[in-house]
């Protein structure tokens, strides 16, 4: 086998096995605190969105995944219930649950870390986030870029079936994470700049979600559509990202003109510390 072959299979068997370990952590914690609902609602939770994104379907909404303020509280009391104070059954279960606690939490905060390695799944697009978004654009013509694995326009091709979409990627990232190389829907090679040239007259609105935060193609989109707005019909732009945060370059940031579209960022599931929000850009 050459050597860049075994070295791309080599990568791809570790990044499984770290995914299947992820999944296999977690019914594990569910077998351990599974007289907590507390706790097994938020592990389901990622088992049903990683049974449905298996299946190339949009996840469902997610809560916080973080643990109640009270979990040792909550625990103590379950205990409690079933042992006498001192009980030597009692303590070590205790020191088992509580011991675990700090991992758990860890656990449920890697989520995003899970999605993005398995799925390429950067913007948490979920089925109901995806029905407000086509509601929204609902008699447009939609223009992806930097798609990924397209799971934005999936929710556009599912919910508005008789518009035109069209789904867009560079592609440039697949030898590095997921990004592109588990497609959900028809994805086609093209950068973003190409992209809105190919079919800037045949759409109303570009969508652009999780830009990367080092590169500035998105400042580049935004000027290119200033420059096409100025000369021709009016294309709206649309993105999917966290002000000044994990998304989108500083230039970016610092000359687009936002305005919130809050009936959609409110849509959006806000399980970690990363704060998305949708914003049409002018």
């Amino acid at each position: 086998m050459q050597t860049i072959k075994k070295k791309k299979l080599n990568k791809f068997i570790k990044r499984s096995k770290n995914n299947n370990e992820y999944i296999n952590q977690t019914e594990k914690y569910l077998k351990l605190f599974n007289n907590f609902p507390e706790i097994k609602f938020l592990l389901n939770q990622i088992l049903e969105a990683d049974r449905l994104l298996k299946q190339n379907l949009l996840p469902q909404s997610l809560p916080k995944m973080i643990l109640p303020d009270n979990i040792q509280d909550i625990i103590y009391r379950k205990i409690s219930e079933k042992y006498p104070l001192g009980n030597s059954e009692g303590d070590k279960l205790w020191d088992q649950l509580t011991s675990q606690l700090p991992k758990l939490d860890k656990h449920l905060r890697n989520f995003r870390d899970y999605l993005e390695n398995n799925y390429g799944m950067w913007a948490y697009i979920s089925a109901p986030f995806g029905k407000q978004l086509s509601n929204y654009l609902q008699n447009k013509n939609v223009l992806e870029i930097m798609a990924g694995n397209g799971y934005v326009s999936k929710a556009l091709r599912q919910y508005n079936p008789s518009n035109k979409n069209y789904a867009t990627d560079s592609k440039t990232w697949n030898k590095i994470n997921a990004t592109g190389n588990h497609p959900v829907t028809k994805i086609e090679k093209l950068s973003a700049i190409d992209a809105i040239d190919k079919y800037k007259n045949d759409i109303d609105c570009v969508i652009m979600s999780w830009a990367p935060d080092k590169e500035i193609d998105d400042y580049q989109v935004l000027e290119k559509i200033r420059n096409i707005n100025a000369q021709q019909h009016k294309l709206n732009l649309i993105i999917i990202g966290e002000y000044k945060g994990a998304t989108n370059s500083t230039k970016f940031w610092n000359n687009a003109i936002l305005e919130n579209i809050e009936t959609l960022s409110n849509k959006i599931s806000h399980f970690d510390l990363i704060n998305d929000k949708v914003y049409l850009v002018n």
